[in-house]
């Protein structure tokens, strides 16, 4: 399964007009659309979510069926290990 975000305004006539960016090979497929208010625009602020809305995102539990990592304490110090010692390009 893939996910795009697609960004678009709600018509004044209350329809909402997805143009997805998709091939052939997502043709004759069923979709899930979930309408949700786009961020506030770029005012410097980090943007701040609930819990809910965080529990709400499929951000939670979305590595929970991964067979490769079975310590996630020793998975995550491992990333964070490569990012330290990753070249960085001058």
């Amino acid at each position: 399964m893939i996910r795009i975000v697609v960004k678009s305004k709600v018509g004044s006539d209350g329809v909402l007009h997805l143009d997805l960016p998709v091939g052939p090979a997502e043709a004759n497929k069923d979709v899930q659309v979930t309408v949700e208010p786009a961020p506030a625009e770029t005012t410097g602020k980090p943007a701040t979510i609930s819990a809910a809305d965080l529990l709400q995102s499929g951000l939670i539990g979305i590595w929970a069926d991964r067979t490769d990592i079975s310590d996630s304490r020793e998975h995550a110090r491992r990333l964070r290990d490569q990012a330290q010692t990753r070249r960085r390009d001058a």
